[in-house]
């Protein structure tokens, strides 16, 4: 089996720097050092003197999204480790699912429109909310282009976690369940994580959030194919 230089160099940059900037963070606690931030702020670095384009980036890497199957798979299990608390307050949950995701979709339509976006890019844009093994999938059949999705994504997660924590200080959310949903339902992966520092309860609750925001738009994207 021959191995090509370039996969390896792209793998071994990813995971290296993966690997470097969740210590970086841990030892300091400095948001602009997560790998969210560090990590693609690394490769862009090293994509531009090179002149590597996006597309051979993800051929170089496709085995890294191969994993998004099994982190799909992977999420069933807070769903049944939670099921006590989806029994106490699927009401409230759902209630605000729905409101969150129709707010991302339609803020995501308008701002599509507003800046003149073409129909593929803006069928992108329109899974900016949920998590990518959940996002790509649906952008796909919205006929976006899940790669361009995946960005939004992280964009989104990493936006949405520092307004989250903002927000934390300036509404009256006292409970560990509603700090939980914040992150969970506007900033997905980015969110657990930046909810996990809030605190234990909070993390899970908005690791089960984004599991479930991710199956409600999943299964809500054949009706959205039908109204675009």
């Amino acid at each position: 089996m021959n191995l090509e230089p370039m996969p390896l160099f792209w793998l071994a940059l990813t995971l290296g720097g993966y690997l470097l900037s969740r210590w970086l963070y841990r030892r300091s606690g400095r948001y602009l050092l997560s790998p969210l931030l560090l990590v693609p702020a690394l490769l862009l670095a090293v994509a531009v003197p090179l002149h590597t384009g996006y597309a051979e980036y993800a051929s170089n890497t496709h085995l890294l999204m191969l994993l998004l199957g099994p982190a799909t798979v992977a999420f069933a299990v807070p769903i049944w480790q939670q099921r006590g608390l989806l029994a106490r307050h699927w009401p409230a949950l759902l209630l605000g699912m729905l409101a969150g995701s129709t707010v991302a979709i339609g803020s995501s339509w308008w701002l599509a429109s507003a800046l003149s976006l073409d129909g593929t890019v803006s069928r992108s844009l329109l899974p900016r909310s949920i998590t990518t093994p959940f996002a790509m999938p649906v952008a796909r059949d919205l006929g976006g282009v899940p790669e361009l999705t995946a960005v939004f994504v992280m964009l989104t997660g990493v936006f949405g976690a520092l307004v989250g924590g903002l927000l934390l200080k300036w509404l009256p959310l006292r409970s560990s369940l509603a700090r939980g949903a914040l992150f969970g339902v506007g900033a997905h992966g980015a969110g657990v994580a930046r909810a996990q520092e809030v605190g234990g309860e909070e993390g899970t609750v908005a690791g089960l959030v984004m599991v479930l925001m991710g199956l409600l738009n999943l299964f809500a994207a054949p009706l959205l194919v039908r109204v675009l």
